[in-house]
């Protein structure tokens, strides 16, 4: 009777925790687009946050809105986190003016890496499609910011 008893207790423990052990190594929902997300903001902030003159930041104002488009249809195709549009991660060190573009340029590269991963949700996947064609466009209005700061336009 206690060897039977003690089989049942094993069987009822092992049937409740083997559904929990399924989703162990699941790191969660879309976290490449979570990071996406930071870095978005952060780019965003470095964009509005740099002084310039008005060809310089006719560029970033198209980027900034880029980067806001970019940011909604990720929201779209993954989860939305909630966090404004002003949250970001600390600048850890202080960036000159074109520092800024620069630094807002190689986070975008990273953002279009982050979500141009194997997406299985065929509406997911446009959403997605259509996210790296925002952070693609803010991109190219970066490097206009950059080239026109460089040859002083």
């Amino acid at each position: 009777m206690k060897l039977l008893f003690k089989r049942m207790m094993l069987t009822a423990g092992l049937g409740v925790l083997l559904p929990l052990s399924a989703h162990a190594d699941l790191p969660g929902n879309h976290p490449a687009y979570l990071h996406a997300l930071s870095d978005l903001r952060a780019a965003r902030w470095m964009l509005e946050h740099r002084p310039g003159d008005a060809a310089i930041s006719s560029h970033e104002d198209v980027a900034i809105s880029e980067i806001d488009h970019a940011i909604d249809e990720i929201k779209r195709a993954s989860i939305d986190d909630g966090k404004d549009l002003n949250d970001h991660p600390p600048i850890t060190r202080p960036l000159d003016q074109p520092g800024r573009l620069h630094a807002a340029l190689d986070l975008l590269g990273q953002v279009h890496h982050d979500i141009d991963r194997e997406e299985d949700d065929p509406q997911a996947r446009e959403l997605k499609h259509r996210a790296i064609a925002h952070v693609d466009e803010a991109a190219h209005a970066v490097e206009s910011a950059i080239n026109d700061a460089r040859y002083q336009r």
